[in-house]
């Protein structure tokens, strides 16, 4: 049997180093060819790195928590043979929790403090035991484990024991207990069934977006393969993006300090901000707009039957300005490089998306010849790859233009910093009725401020305030974007 070691690959451009974040597999587990191995944190995303090899994996040569350099070996596999007895550890608190979880299951648990909750990781590969768990006055019921929370059997009446008490003549008679559901098709009776006042079965990051959009997951018809309430599901239900909604203060830490290292995503955060704010001279401009109309086109989109199931929100119609003003204004979508500025034909339109792990500037390509639809399409599938932490470094590379949503934040305007190697961003304010001035007479309207900044070695004045005067024209007549 022949021993190979992994070596940390670039997994971007240009990458010279990684911090392991988690690792998928353990000493003495058989793994497969394309099997995730290993979570990593790059100077710009979280990336799952696959396994080239198959066999037994032998020796996890760099710890959770350390950042080597690409090259570096980081584990070993031996090819064939039988898996191999991992060496005896100490089991983590969160492991015995879980244990103990599966060992005592039964109609009236709940999910302990420490255990994992359902399924992080990838999906596909993970493996999924079901067991019969049986209870006076129930059905054998299939209880799947993924990850480690398993659906629980509906609570049913308890069957009277032989010395009980006969029940009073108003209580209705247990029902008699259903044939046991085939493992295999418990998902599809669970799916699309309301929670029914039961526990409620979804992934932490599920929960985190709920909270963070004030939906209450409870209240949420989930659709999912066993019950579960998806990201879907919560996205549906939310009306509007409220990240301060049921955000409760928490205590003051013990700690007088907390000294938090710099690297990863934090880290190229800092170099590239200082890089871009002290070589680039920045030039801002700020414009009031009625938006009254593109909230009424946002409804009417919501309500048409082509954009069924797609998130729409007033950042769709700020994306399809911005794309519609580069045009009418191409030098805001160029590039300086001491020699030469390079005037892009071409929309690789960035998203500043704020993170668990910091602030990153995911672009959809070509976004110039995108539909609404498809723009819309391509911004939620945007957003959610980045609140998972799963973005890509290759869609964060490349950008032409940017665009900033401060509105969800509550903030009215702000002066954004420059994405590096490009010259143009705009900033998107809260959206909120103010009294506005229509035809001589005040009335309540929608009102948002945008925000812009230009690298003033590119974007003169004259340039810089015909296409945000653009952008803007289309906030208050999104029907221009129909010329």
């Amino acid at each position: 049997m022949s021993e190979s070691q992994f070596l940390l690959p670039d997994v971007g451009e240009g990458l010279t180093e990684a911090e392991i974040v988690s690792w998928k597999v353990t000493p003495g587990e058989q793994v497969a060819v394309n099997q995730v191995i290993v979570e990593i944190e790059t100077a710009k995303s979280l990336v799952e790195l696959p396994s080239p090899f198959e066999g037994t994996v032998g020796e996890l040569l760099v710890s959770e928590g350390q950042t080597v350099e690409v090259g570096t070996p980081i584990f070993t596999v031996t090819a064939g043979g039988e898996p191999v007895e991992p060496p005896a550890r100490e089991p983590e608190p969160a492991e015995e929790v879980a244990a103990d979880t599966a060992a005592s299951v039964s109609h009236e648990d709940e999910p302990k403090p420490g255990a994992v909750l359902v399924g992080y990781g990838s999906a596909g590969h993970g493996t999924s035991r079901r067991r019969r768990v049986s209870h006076p006055g129930t059905a054998s019921i299939p209880v799947s484990f993924s990850g480690s929370v398993a659906q629980q059997p509906a609570p049913a009446a308890p069957a009277p024991a032989a010395a009980a008490p006969a029940a009073p003549a108003t209580q209705q008679a247990p029902a008699a207990p259903a044939p046991a559901a085939p493992a295999h098709t418990a998902s599809a009776h669970t799916a699309s069934v309301p929670h029914a006042g039961g526990p409620v079965i979804a992934k932490p990051p599920v929960r985190k977006l709920a909270k963070d959009l004030g939906v209450d997951i409870t209240v949420v018809t989930p659709t999912g393969p066993v019950g579960d309430v998806t990201r879907d599901d919560v996205l549906r239900e939310a009306s509007q993006v409220t990240v301060f909604r049921n955000i409760q203060t928490p205590e003051w830490p013990n700690d007088r300090e907390e000294r938090i290292p710099v690297k990863g995503v934090r880290k190229a955060i800092a170099n590239a901000m200082t890089s871009s704010a002290f070589s680039a001279p920045h030039v801002s401009l700020f414009v009031d707009v009625d938006a009254t109309r593109t909230m009424e086109f946002v409804k009417r989109l919501k309500n048409s039957a082509d954009f069924a199931g797609v998130k729409v929100s007033p950042l769709l119609i700020m994306a399809k300005a911005i794309i519609w003003a580069v045009r009418r204004n191409p030098t805001v979508n160029s590039a300086w490089t001491d020699e030469e500025i390079i005037v892009r034909h071409y929309v690789n339109l960035g998203i500043a998306a704020a993170t668990p792990r910091g602030l990153i500037v995911p672009n959809i390509k070509e976004a110039q010849g995108m539909t609404l639809l498809e723009l819309a399409r391509a911004l939620e599938q945007l957003t959610l790859t980045a609140r998972d932490g799963k973005t890509p470094p290759a869609d964060m590379s490349g950008g032409t233009i940017t665009i900033t949503n401060i509105g969800v934040f509550g903030m009215d305007t702000g002066t954004p910093i420059l994405n590096p190697g490009e010259v143009g961003i705009v900033a998107l304010g809260t959206i909120k009725q103010k009294p506005w001035v229509v035809d001589g007479e005040v009335r309540p309207r929608y009102v948002t401020t945008l925000g812009a900044s230009f690298d003033h070695r590119v974007v003169d004045g004259d340039v810089a305030s015909r296409f945000l005067a653009d952008v803007a024209s289309i906030i208050e007549e999104p029907a221009l974007l129909l010329d």
